[in-house]
């Protein structure tokens, strides 16, 4: 009996016998790679709740709004901007920006809901807008642009014995009364900006957001964004880093 007693209490021991290091370092390698892995996962849905909601990238692909944004800068443009509250407080603590002439927005071009297009705000609802010999009116009255160019440096206008209509209307357009629910755009570049003048009015339900800051800038080739080979490609990885903007990183958009 004591003999029996014994190998049972032996047995016990065993059983309650503390893990030895290797145990515990298995224990530990799954304990982390869990940890790492649900990390990545909680990174993941957060990044994908910002970007899908809060901000979103966008990539400068043409100079029609130079000399505020170059090609080849990229953006991060804040979604909630204009947008409208969801929940009752939401209005309260995050009050909805209304869109002013000046501001530079994101919108999904009328022609195209696919394209995204880049303009500044230049006139709003219900207001007269002309454009004569390259100066800008608002209810018959000139407004300021400091931030406009012109590349061209003859003006055109109708009396000339020869000019085409395209190249007219960037300099002398209008007037035209902006509709309800529309605003009128043009690019700070005005002689090389496909905006309002062709087109006519941007319906504001298409404006996604409003520029914020540019996170990285290079000094990109012109049309590099049709270029998808894979020789172009790689040309252009070497370029974000041999011809990067430093002096353009975290600019806040204006």
């Amino acid at each position: 009996m004591k003999e029996e007693k014994m190998k049972e209490d032996k047995v016990k021991e065993e059983k309650v016998k503390p893990e030895g290091p290797k145990e515990e370092g298995k224990k530990r390698e799954k304990s982390g790679f869990r940890e790492f892995f649900e990390l990545i996962a909680e990174t993941a849905v957060f990044v994908f709740f910002v970007m899908t909601f809060v901000v979103q990238a966008f990539q400068i692909p043409t100079g029609s709004m130079e000399p505020t944004l170059l090609v080849g800068d990229f953006l991060l443009v804040n979604k909630f901007a204009y947008a409208d509250p969801v929940l009752p407080l939401e209005g309260l603590v995050f009050p909805p920006k209304r869109i002013k002439r000046g501001d530079v927005v994101v919108f999904k071009f009328p022609g195209d809901l696919q394209k995204d297009f880049v303009k500044r705000v230049v006139a709003l609802e219900g207001e007269k807008i002309e454009v004569k010999n390259r100066q800008v009116y608002i209810n018959d009255e000139p407004i300021l642009e400091d931030y406009k160019i012109h590349i061209n440096g003859q003006i055109r206008d109708q009396e000339d014995n020869y000019y085409y209509y395209n190249d007219t209307i960037k300099e002398n357009y209008g007037p035209v009364t902006v509709p309800k629910g529309h605003c009128f755009v043009m690019g700070d570049n005005r002689d090389n900006s496909y905006d309002s003048r062709y087109w006519r009015f941007l319906p504001v339900n298409n404006i996604k957001g409003r520029p914020w800051i540019i996170y990285f800038s290079y000094n990109a080739e012109k049309d590099a964004y049709k270029k998808t080979s894979l020789k172009e490609r790689l040309k252009k990885f070497l370029s974000f880093i041999l011809k990067a903007r430093l002096n353009r990183f975290l600019k806040v958009i204006r």
